[in-house]
């Protein structure tokens, strides 16, 4: 069964959001991605944990939170 996962990441530009894309493309087991520029927020859906996401997105140079985790610290 596919996980649904959700992190909070900084979308400051197109080259940001392009980098972002690129680097979750590479996951492994992952069958959809979507990135909501207004919220700041990546989903992507997928044989992926939460921590191989943001572990992906920190190689890369983004500080990725897990969406739960960004809406409890509002």
């Amino acid at each position: 069964m596919a996980n649904v996962v959700e992190v909070k990441v900084g979308l400051h530009c197109e080259d940001c959001i392009k980098k972002i894309l690129k680097a979750i493309k590479k996951i492994e087991d992952i069958e959809t991605y979507n990135v909501d520029t207004q919220l700041n927020k990546v989903m992507v859906t997928g044989n992926v944990t939460t921590e191989q996401v943001i572990r992906v997105l920190q190689k890369i140079g983004k500080n990725a939170t897990a969406w739960e985790d960004a809406e409890t610290n509002k």
